[in-house]
């Protein structure tokens, strides 16, 4: 049960009566009277959540809160200001607070704000927990979409690859899936609980190289499009390799390592090494029967995200993407989908040259700034009309730089 409250604030008299309000009402308090006492009480799978003063001597609620963000941003913080103190406290919320309630405040106020916190908690920590078991299950079975034969034969081969455990090569066309393949490999290895760390090869040198070896212990270490190593990395990462033990290295590569390492821009010897196990991506052009199939889950997957409601795909819009033959394979599909869930017409060439999002940022900017100037800079009333959250209203504001003060008259 999610019935837990870390308490900080370095004030006993009112550390032990918010305590005892917290007991009557069946919760479980945790009192500090420090940061760095609460400190040692916080975990990525802490059960409850944290309310904490802002003002106290040493390190303050903000250093507390910088602390709890940098363990588990999903750990709920609720601040808790002096008289005056307001600004201080929207600054928490920008900074990723969940709420704030202004002392002295009443115990249904302060229960209301923690039991929407602990119900905001419980959701994270079972949604982690369902995570954990299905990463346990046949991630290729579960995150492979499609119905061809190429779809079949791309999972079994992510199967054989994942139970190989020697290095792996994924190959594919721009837009195919290289990272999100290379990951299912490892969630079907038997290393699916450990480590899985993701680098850009373009960005390693031997030293980082290293260091992600490390990082990843007995792990998988992915690295995208591998032709961008250096030479001084490729012979490092050929030694590693060859000491053998460790992470196990998963590789990306749009190109043809063969062809690289005959025109001499890769190691030979690690291409050999590379290739003896390597997992081809199919491209749209290959299987048309799962352009419908993606196409669907994609547009489920944006309205989902966005709140909206699922819109019909009509035989009119399948034989639409049938017709096309997506150079951008999967990622162009994948903005297809988001722009017919968004309503957004396909000839609307602004959205075409990738406008999309900062037509959006600008939308949802000028509706806040409308609410605020109606409301004459009264950021609840402004949050009321616009329906949204408290925490969400000033996390927006916060995003877009915007202050309510600036509208009041």
């Amino acid at each position: 049960m999610i019935d837990t409250v870390l308490l900080v604030d370095d004030d006993r008299a009112v550390r032990e009566a918010l305590g005892q309000t917290l007991e009557l009402a069946d919760l479980h308090p945790i009192l500090a009277g420090s940061t760095i006492e609460a400190k040692d009480h916080v975990s990525p799978d802490f059960p409850g959540v944290v309310v904490t003063d802002i003002r106290m001597p040493g390190k303050d609620g903000f250093a507390l809160l910088d602390h709890i963000r940098a363990v588990d941003p999903d750990l709920p913080v609720i601040l808790l200001t002096g008289e005056g103190d307001i600004p201080m406290a929207v600054r928490g919320i920008g900074a990723g607070a969940f709420d704030f309630l202004e002392k002295p405040c009443a115990p249904a106020d302060l229960l209301a704000v923690i039991r929407k916190a602990l119900a905001s908690r419980a959701l994270v920590l079972e949604n982690r927990r369902l995570k954990r078991e299905l990463k346990a299950g046949d991630a290729a079975a579960r995150l492979i979409f499609g119905q061809s034969p190429q779809a079949s034969e791309l999972r079994e081969r992510i199967r054989t690859a994942a139970r190989a455990g020697t290095e792996v090569l994924v190959t594919g066309e721009p837009g195919t899936g290289i990272p999100k393949v290379a990951e299912v490999i490892h969630l079907v290895s038997p290393a699916a609980r450990r480590p899985f760390v993701k680098l850009s090869a373009a960005s390693v040198t031997p030293e980082l190289l290293a260091q992600a070896f490390e990082q990843a212990g007995d792990g998988s270490l992915f690295l995208d499009e591998i032709t961008g190593l250096s030479p001084a990395a490729q012979f490092a990462l050929l030694e590693l390799l060859e000491a053998g033990g460790g992470a196990r290295l998963l590789a990306g590569s749009q190109r043809d390592l063969a062809v690289e390492a005959q025109e001499g821009r890769f190691h030979s010897d690690l291409t050999l090494k590379l290739d003896a196990m390597r997992v081809r991506i199919p491209t749209l052009r290959e299987r048309p029967e799962d352009i419908p199939v993606l196409f669907r889950h994609y547009v489920a997957q944006a309205c989902e995200q966005a709140n909206l409601p699922v819109p019909e795909i009509t035989e009119e819009v399948t034989a639409r993407l049938l017709a096309q033959d997506w150079p951008g394979n999967a990622r162009a599909l994948m903005n297809a989908a988001m722009r017919f869930a968004l309503g957004i017409d396909e000839d609307d060439g602004e959205a075409e040259d990738g406008g999309l999002v900062e037509q959006m940022a600008r939308v949802e900017r000028s509706l806040l700034e409308q609410a605020l100037r109606r409301h004459g800079g009264n950021a609840s009333s402004a949050a009321r009309a616009l329906r949204l959250p408290r925490k969400t209203f000033y996390d927006k504001l916060a995003r877009h730089g915007i202050r309510p003060e600036a509208f009041r008259s």
